[in-house]
């Protein structure tokens, strides 16, 4: 499947900004398997006094830009194509206690990457309130991928999808308490449970086709930018372990991708790593935040651009 993506995002600020300094993750890594970056173009108004493109500590395309004139208004426009591929089933795997001693530190293992995934971050705390809640799945000898799959389910079925019932930096714990909030928050509880249980996994960050009912015109910039979790199982013999992927939201999961509906944009610890867009700024006071996203495949492009203000949100955060 072929997509376009359109990701505007604006900000009004009360007072003039006499300087800023951006980084935006606006742009996939070349190197996702399954998944073709065709064409990419990012624009910023007012033009930036210094522009740098470079990569993350993850392996992410980031680009910074910084602004020295004043300026009450910013906008930040992407404009992308995607090449998809629809994801394998999810492979055998082993006893997930098997795959939590892989992580377990002795003399002379070797060397894995996904070790990093297992620890707390910022926003994901390792709690004995995730282990709890993810024991009902990871029952004794259960394989890795099968848990991980009644848990995604679980989270899927029992929490409410509530816009607006969290902000940004709500708890991932509050967030399990009470039940409900949106695909970013659902991404970091999962997190939450598989590391608190010594698993690895991660945060992805990226975008889902929403499909129209029949009779109805897409909304132009009505879309949102989408959060889902990676599960991380080693191979035997030194060979590199696969990362399958789970979105709590939707109850999709696949190798390389929920589905072909899904664009990743973003791999890290957890929302703080991949941010679409964040920075310094001197001045501007308060502000309002206008975000306008469309996922459409190619050939059914609405032709009209986006128009962020018909959506308007605090943070700029996956929804």
């Amino acid at each position: 499947m072929e997509l376009r993506i359109v990701h505007e995002t604006c900000y009004d600020y009360a007072a003039p900004v006499m300087l800023a300094q951006h980084m935006a993750h606006l742009r996939p890594s070349a190197t996702l398997a399954g998944q073709q970056l065709l064409s990419h173009r990012l624009t910023v108004s007012p033009e930036p006094t210094q522009e740098m493109d470079g990569e993350d500590a993850f392996g992410n395309p980031r680009h910074f830009f910084a602004l020295q004139v004043p300026h009450d208004r910013l906008c930040v426009h992407t404009d992308m194509a995607v090449r998809t591929e629809a994801p394998l089933p999810l492979p055998e795997s082993p006893p997930w206690e098997a795959v939590r001693a892989h992580f377990v530190y002795h003399a002379g293992a070797d060397f894995d990457a996904a070790n990093e995934f297992v620890f707390a971050s910022p926003f994901v705390p390792r709690h004995e309130a995730f282990a709890d809640f993810a024991r009902e799945d990871f029952t004794p000898g259960r394989l890795l991928f099968e848990a991980c799959e009644a848990l995604m389910a679980r989270i899927h079925t029992e929490f409410e999808y509530r816009s607006g019932s969290t902000e940004i930096n709500t708890p991932a714990l509050t967030a399990l308490k009470q039940r409900q909030g949106v695909c970013q928050d659902f991404a970091h509880i999962m997190l939450g449970c598989l590391r608190s249980l010594g698993l690895a996994a991660r945060y992805v960050s990226g975008y889902l086709l929403t499909h129209v009912p029949e009779g109805q015109a897409r909304l132009i910039g009505a879309d949102a930018s989408h959060a889902w979790v990676a599960v991380y199982c080693p191979a035997e013999g030194g060979e590199d372990g696969v990362w399958c992927d789970f979105d709590p939201t939707n109850n999709h999961c696949g190798l390389g991708r929920p589905s072909e509906d899904y664009v990743t944009l973003a791999l890290g610890r957890d929302f703080g790593d991949v941010s679409p867009l964040r920075g310094v700024i001197q001045g501007g006071g308060s502000h309002t935040l206008h975000v306008g996203v469309t996922v459409a495949p190619v050939d059914h492009f609405p032709a009209d651009p986006p128009t962020p203000e018909a959506r308007q949100e605090t943070p700029e955060t996956d929804r």
